[in-house]
């Protein structure tokens, strides 16, 4: 139960505050000092939370904060043979890359510890209260508009009640209010960046070449508020192949794909067929 050392902290930008306090709290409280890395797009709030942290009593030599460019950093911290420790939450292919990097530079094997990205799937039986189903779906997917790592990504509908779901799911999408997420009206603000909005916008194009049907959504909006950041209309897509590009990827946008099932061993068959494992229901 000894301290390890220094840790390296690395947190993403969707919840920038309690998942950086949650890593670099639990850090320090165990003996350890940190290397605080909030994400890039991000680093206000982590400069507040450093900030806190100071004004509380954390001595300045026990907390380093620095911010800029995840890959530089994270290039350096897997090389120096001062770190002791990692601990990561962001993408898949970030966290992967940290792991594999750390283990091949390091001269023994040192501990990290990663959250990372997902594919969530929810299976919607024939037995479903669809009202119930349709608003767990909604909050689930279009929640953070869709930027979180437990955001529902697929939704598996039993085939006898696909139509009503689907009517039920698309009419209740269309009454969210969508803008200034500082409004407390508002249930869909903007995604994070530029790319993100090529994300949206090149899933919306290739699911469409892909096969698929667009049910609702997958605009760029524009005007007013919308042109003070990215606002996009939450996209539903059913009709993709089970082996889609946009079936397996994540994409952190508010962008979900809906498919049909006869019975519950082909549901939880399609459900678990993905690379990821974080949530589901």
């Amino acid at each position: 139960m000894r301290p390890y050392g220094v840790w390296a902290v690395i947190s993403p930008f969707n919840f920038p505050l309690v998942l950086a306090a949650g890593m670099a709290g639990a850090a320090l409280l165990t003996g350890n000092t940190v290397i605080f890395k909030p994400a890039s797009a991000t680093p206000l709030s982590g400069l507040k939370l450093y900030q806190a942290f100071i004004s509380a009593g954390v001595p300045a030599s026990a907390l380093q904060i620095f911010t800029g460019p995840g890959n530089v950093f994270g290039g350096q911290i897997v090389k120096s043979r001062d770190i002791d420790g990692v601990a990561f939450t962001g993408s898949r292919e970030a966290g992967m890359w940290l792991q594999r990097a750390l283990i091949g530079t390091q001269p023994w094997p040192k501990p990290m510890i990663s959250e990372m990205g997902s594919k969530n799937p929810v299976i919607v039986t024939e037995h479903a209260d669809i009202g119930k189903a349709v608003d767990g779906v909604v909050k689930g997917a279009f929640g953070y508009s869709g930027q979180k790592c437990s955001a529902t990504s697929r939704v598996y509908v039993h085939e006898r009640i696909s139509a009503e779901f689907q009517s039920a799911l698309v009419g209740a999408i269309k009454q969210l209010v969508i803008g200034d997420p500082r409004e407390r009206e508002t249930i869909i603000g903007p995604v994070i960046s530029e790319k993100a909005l090529t994300t949206f916008r090149e899933a919306v194009s290739l699911s469409v070449r892909g096969g698929g049907r667009l049910l609702t959504g997958g605009s760029v909006l524009d005007g007013g508020i919308f042109s003070r950041g990215y606002y996009v209309s939450p996209a539903v897509v059913s009709g993709l192949p089970p082996n889609h590009p946009l079936v397996l990827s994540e994409l952190f946008v508010p962008f979900l794909i809906l498919d049909t099932f006869s019975n519950l061993g082909e549901a939880l068959e399609k459900a678990n067929a993905t690379e990821f494992g974080l949530t589901a229901g």
